[in-house]
């Protein structure tokens, strides 16, 4: 893999994950991060880590200035969906900005590639069927707006700067590396698969679950759950395709787990109970999401590795035998 590999974020949960994989891949990588919600312990030590913010305007300029770094990954985001209902600047403001203060350095640095970590909550209130990268744009929260108004932004730097992109845009990223080495550890937690975990390991009595009429079979929302190595994996293909052109992809395995589905794999998984409870639904929360991944799949051959929900969650349970408190124990 040919040059240096900028990967803002890469502390963070599916951050970490991609700079694993650069580096096994044999990639020269720096990780640019400011450990607001990352930790220094999920980075190999063969990538280079310099702790820094994307709202610095002259670390940007020193960061660039210092090595020529053929493309970058940028994963640095506030990225709840919940919070950002209730709390939107961070998203429609630092994520927004932070981005184009990214980009602005890439083109005063000439650096023409990025590949940039979006969402699947572009998409809003899809629907009943699985999503492809034709369906409407409507975004259901701030997080969404904000990861849409960068892939805006993308465009108008391609036209202008010359500068590609690849904008994946993922649904629930999941699971672990496979030996447990790394995983997911946010402060505070709220994704389903590790906050079950907790249950399961008696660090927390039960667990919410936001809503139970929704239009679905058991009336919980249902999501895609993709595992972070297969998105990790994909990050690394369209490396390629933005020396050619801009780009655009969903990823997921193309079927959905509702809530409860996922509680009760839990439960099997570990061998634990895994009591829940009902309480309101959660602003921004779409019943249904599904990716359509045929395009990836067709035009680059990718295909998730570890598409079972018991092996994902496996994965993750793994992991968290391994850190039971996380990476600050």
């Amino acid at each position: 893999m040919r040059g240096t590999i900028l990967v803002t974020g890469g502390a963070g949960y599916v951050g970490s994950h991609v700079t694993r994989e650069l580096v096994d891949r044999g990639a020269d990588v720096v990780v640019f991060d400011n450990l607001q919600t990352g930790w220094r312990q999920a980075l190999p030590p063969e990538a280079r880590f310099i702790e820094g913010d994307l709202a610095d305007a002259a670390a940007l300029d020193r960061l660039f200035s210092g090595r020529p770094i053929a493309a970058v990954m940028h994963f640095a985001a506030n990225s709840l969906v919940g919070n950002s209902m209730r709390d939107p600047f961070p998203y429609l403001g630092d994520n927004v900005s932070n981005a184009v203060s990214l980009v602005k350095a890439m083109a005063k640095h000439e650096v023409r590639k990025m590949v940039f970590s979006s969402t699947a909550s572009l998409y809003g209130q899809a629907g009943e069927t699985a999503i492809d990268e034709a369906a409407e744009i409507a975004p259901d929260s701030p997080y969404g707006e904000s990861k849409y108004q960068v892939e805006r932004m993308l465009g108008w730097a391609e036209r202008i700067f010359g500068i590609r992109s690849a904008c994946l845009r993922y649904f629930n990223a999941a699971g672990a590396h496979p030996g447990g080495r790394i995983g997911e550890d946010h402060r505070p937690e709220t994704h389903l698969i590790p906050l079950a975990l907790q249950v399961a390991e008696g660090q927390r009595p039960d667990l919410t679950i936001f809503g139970d009429d929704y239009a679905t079979p058991d009336g919980t929302c249902i999501r895609d759950y993709v595992h972070v190595c297969d998105l990790a994996d994909a990050h690394l293909r369209v490396l390629d395709v933005v020396d050619r052109q801009s780009c655009c992809y969903n990823l997921g395995t193309g079927h959905g787990y509702s809530v409860r589905e996922v509680v009760a794999a839990v439960a099997q998984v570990t061998g634990r109970p895994c009591p829940a409870t009902v309480g309101p639904r959660r602003a921004g929360d779409p019943p249904m999401l599904v990716a359509a991944s045929g395009k990836i799949r067709r035009e680059l051959g990718w295909t998730p590795r570890f598409d079972d929900l018991q092996e994902i969650i496996g994965s993750a349970w793994q992991w968290r035998q391994n850190f039971p408190r996380g990476y600050a124990e």
